[in-house]
This record gives C-alpha cells, structure tokens and sequence, in this order.
C-alpha cells in the first residue's frame, strides 16, 4: 500500500540516516550485491580463469599422490608460502644458512678483563655489537647523557695523560658509556684530543663532547687508581652511580703523588749509578753518576719552573753528567770509566716510556697518535744530543782524551749486574711514581729481562738487537699476564722492566764520534740505538698481543678469530 501524497507519513522529520550522503535518493535503485568471487580476500591469489602449473597436474607433489606438504587442491596450495615449490628436492637442497642448532650468539665473557671485552667489541661494527648490558642503574627517565659523556672524556683524560696507549684509552671511554646504557657511542682519541660521540638512533641528533689533554704527567698510582674506577664501573657486583664516579674521580685528581721531589731526585741518582755499575762501573763511578743526573734533574726542575719547554729541560738535564765525565778526563781518572758516567746519565734521560707507546699506538693502528708520540720522542732525543754534543765538543777543545773504540761490557761479574739491573728498575718504578705493591713485581720482570739479554748476548753470542727484542717480549708478556691478574694497567709492570735494555751505551759512543768528527761511525752507532729502540717497544707490544693470544677472549659460541686491530693486510 502506497501512502497518499501529503499523508501523515510525510510530515515526519526524516531520520540522520536518510540525510547521510552515502545513503541512495529516493527513487533511485540500489545497486545488486556482489559476488564473493569477484572479490578476492588476497591480493596474492590467483585471477579466475588462470591456469597454474599446480592446478593442471591436479596435485601438489611430484609423484601425484594427495599426501605431503605439497599436496591439495590448487586453491590451498597457491594462498601459502610456506609450501615448497614442484620442483623442491630435500636431498638436493643447498645448505641451510641458519644452522642447525640455531644462531650463533656473541657472549661476552665476564672472566675477561673489560680491556679484552672493550676492545673485541670496538673492533666490531656497530650493527654487529651485542645488545648492551646495563651494568649501572639508572632512574626513570634514563641517563644523563651530558654527564656520562663528560665523566668519560675526564677518566679518558687521566688515562691518557698518564701515558696509557690509545687503544686502552678508547676501550676505556667505552665500557664507561655502554654501563651506563649509552651502547651506541664511538670514542676517539689523539694525541691532544679527546672526543665521543653519541646517537640514541637513527633518527636522532648524536650528542658529541670533546676534550683537550694539555698537561701529562706520570703517576702510575693515579693510572692504577683510575683503572680500579673502570673495574668497578664495568663490574655489575658493584654499583656506582654517576655521583660517586665523578667523587672518585675527584679524589684521584686531588691525591698527592706518593713520592716527593727530593725522592724522584734520588732515585734519578740511583737509576744513573745503577746503569754505570750495568755497563762497567764500580762503586766511586756509581756515586759520581750519581751525582750528576741529580744535578741535572734539580737544573730540569729549575727551568721546568720558570716555564721553558720540556726540550730545553733535556738539553740542560744531559748536560752535568757529560761535563763530570770530561772532568774525570781532564783530570787523568780514566781508571773510574768517565765513559760509564756519561752511560748512567743518558740512562736516566732516555724517553723509553713514550717510546713504547708511541709504538704501540703505530701497531694498534693509531696512525696519528703514534706520529705524535713518536715526534714527541725525536725532539727529546734531539734535546739530549744537543746537550750532551755541547759539553762533549767543549772537552774535546780542552784537550780531554775520550776514546769512542772501546766497549765496556764486563762479563765476569754476572752476579753484580743482575743486582745492578733490579736496582735500576727499583729506581725507574719510584720515578714512575708506582704503587708500592707493584715495585717488587716489576723489578723481578727487570731482572729476568735482563738474565735473558745477557745469557743471549753474552754467552750465546747472539745479535743484541735480537736479544733485545726477545727480552722485551719476555718482558710485555709477564707484564701483560701481572696486569690481568691485578686487574689494572699493564704499564706498572712493563715500564721500568724495560731500564736495563734502554741503548745508553750506543747513544753515548755514537755522539762521542760525531763530536771527534767521525760522522760515519756515529751515524752507524746511532742507528744502532735507534734500533735497539725499536726492538724493545715492538718486543713489549709482541709480548702483550701473544698474551692475548692465549687468554679467553670473547667471540662466538665455539671460538671465535680475533679481530684485528683496524685493518687486515692494508686492504
């Protein structure tokens, strides 16, 4: 029944539906419904009317039976993708690329020391380093991140000031970072600067600090006492806020050193009459060489006050013992070996320390750095030739008869010199400003290195360049080994190991020919030297990379290859 035009009907208000313009006007036809098949659920099935190689062989496995993985109607065949092609043979498949007993994963060990840890995961990619591990807590809203980069770039200064090479310096900046949760951080070093940077994510802004090392200086017990800050940092049985980190820190920085000026005067003395007695020398060249490098470390803290450069303090610090040796010249006490007096002074100047790092950085990759530090150790050498060049021309115009032929090597005494080598390392330990425990450990490493040199040299006849080398290996394993055990710097133990094999002797004959005008033969027994050198800092750094070798390292599940350090084979 159809209502009448003006009926009750169409006085009605018309509902929200009817003024809806999805709604059809009145009069108009609604369209039919579809059809379920002209619209597909998928977009990944298979248009009507197309013939598929599954459905024309009418099954889904190859010997056209309904059973398997591969069998059915063509329809539950084609909407999978778990199901494997016709033509899939098991037997004849390729290896898998997980395996089977899944992927490997990287542990990082906890019995290896954070350096080892540190430096396997700075050697990774970033993409490729381990999930992080929050060793330290944190509040809610995460940490700070303006503060950790900045506690960071400060024990980073520390380290690096105190002489410790670049690679431990960035294997240090980050453990720090990544127990505080900052995983993706990539620290830097130089030989003057220091910066980091961190990206929370791809898509955010990385935050970079940076900071400037203007002073060096060395103190062994602060180095061993920053390292226990990092230890403790690192270690999740310990917890240690950012406010105690930087109260720590502040408290390295304000301990005094453990041995006075006075103290470091003596054991300068020490150190020179020990390397006299090494090379030849009784009991009066002892105290005569002695004196000297006393002499020269009070004139070096002298000039070191009124603000001139360390060069100039190395020219004037190699001046006394050289003048005391012309003297006893002059004066005809030839018996007293004025050639061991001006030995035992250079002994004491030698920049061996720097030297070592400086190679060490070159062999870790740290191209720059070891330039720096390897410059840093010319300029010094240069300021002990000059200095010892100006007193050594200055006796030869007054007539002193010094003679650059003889070799002063005394080998029936073998007893004196082991006493006079552990000596000169106790010396070396106290001018390095080292804690009292590690003395004892280091002066054994000094003893046995220089067992080593003698019983190769000496009596097996063998290079000194070579023995040398050996004996500085023998020296950066046992150190390296010490520091593991002690959990803290390996310079401790190496440093003042290495004052025995130091090339005093061939530094001094060599300058002694050049200033007799016999450029050759000084060039040739400066180049000894110079290898001689080489030969202990590339010994130290062999000693310390075998160490490792057979140490637990972290890697894969089953043994994992060392990464090398930056590159492989200059590719």
């Amino acid at each position: 029944m159809v209502a009448e035009p003006g009926g009750p009907e169409d006085q009605k208000p018309q509902s929200d539906e009817a003024r809806s313009a999805f709604v059809p006007p009145a009069g108009v036809e609604p369209p039919a419904p579809a059809a379920d098949d002209d619209h597909p659920t998928s977009e990944f099935a298979v248009p009507a009317g197309l013939a598929t190689e599954s459905q024309g062989a009418g099954a889904g496995s190859a010997s056209g039976s309904g059973s398997g993985p591969g069998s059915g109607s063509g329809s539950d065949t084609i909407g999978s993708a778990f199901v494997p092609p016709s033509t899939y043979r098991a037997h004849q498949s390729p290896p898998a690329f997980t395996p089977a007993h899944g992927s490997p994963m990287i542990r990082l060990t906890k019995e290896a020391p954070w350096q080892d840890r540190m430096r396997t995961m700075l050697r990774m990619p970033v993409a490729e380093r381990p999930a992080p591990e929050l060793v330290q807590k944190s509040d809610e809203t995460g940490p700070a991140v303006p503060r950790v980069l900045d506690l960071t770039l400060r024990i980073g200064e520390l380290l690096l000031a105190g002489g410790e090479g670049a690679e431990d310096v960035e294997a240090a900046m980050f453990a720090v970072t990544r127990s505080y949760g900052l995983d993706r951080s990539e620290p830097t070093v130089t030989f003057t600067l220091l910066s980091i940077s961190y990206q929370p994510s791809l898509v955010d802004d990385p935050v970079t600090a940076s900071r400037t090392v203007r002073r060096r200086g060395t103190d062994y017990t602060r180095l061993a006492a920053v390292f226990r800050l990092i230890d403790d940092i690192t270690t999740g049985e310990v917890e240690v806020s950012l406010e105690d980190a930087y109260r720590r820190l502040a408290e390295i920085r304000r301990n005094r050193h453990p041995y006075s000026g006075w103290v470091l005067t003596l054991a300068g003395g020490g150190l020179a009459g020990a390397a006299s007695v090494l090379v030849g020398g009784g009991a009066l060249v002892f105290v005569v060489a002695a004196i000297g490098a006393m002499l020269g470390d009070r004139l070096a803290w002298l000039c070191a006050g009124r603000g001139l450069p360390e060069f100039y303090q190395f020219v004037v610090a190699a001046m006394p013992p050289a003048a005391l040796g012309v003297a006893l010249t002059l004066t005809h006490w030839s018996d007293l070996r004025p050639s061991a007096v001006i030995t035992g002074g250079l002994f004491a100047l030698l920049p061996g320390r720097a030297l070592v790092a400086g190679v060490q950085d070159g062999l870790t990759g740290f191209y720059i750095t070891a330039a720096a530090r390897l410059l840093e150790v010319m300029y010094l050498f240069i300021g002990i030739v000059v200095g010892v060049l100006l007193v050594l021309y200055m006796g030869l115009q007054l007539g002193a008869q010094l003679n650059p032929g003889t070799r002063f090597f005394a080998t029936d005494r073998p007893v004196v010199q082991i006493l006079a080598s552990m000596a000169l390392c106790f010396a070396f330990a106290i001018l390095l400003q080292q804690d009292r425990s590690t003395v004892l450990a280091v002066t054994l490493n000094g003893a046995v290195a220089w067992v080593v040199f003698g019983a190769m040299a000496r009596t097996g006849g063998i290079s000194p360049v070579l023995a040398t080398a050996t004996a500085a290996g023998l020296v950066g394993l046992f150190g390296q080994l010490l520091s593991r055990y002690r959990h803290t710097s390996s310079l401790p133990f190496i440093t003042a190991a290495i004052g025995p094999l130091l090339p005093g002797s061939a530094t001094y004959f060599g300058l002694l020919a050049v200033a007799q005008g016999n450029v050759n033969a000084g060039l040739v027994s400066l180049s000894t030297a110079v290898a001689t050198a080489l030969a202990i800092a590339i010994g130290v750094n062999l000693g310390s990379e075998i160490s490792r070798l057979f140490m637990r390292v972290p890697g894969e599940v089953g043994g994992a290859n060392r990464r090398a350090a930056k590159r492989t084979r200059g590719f």
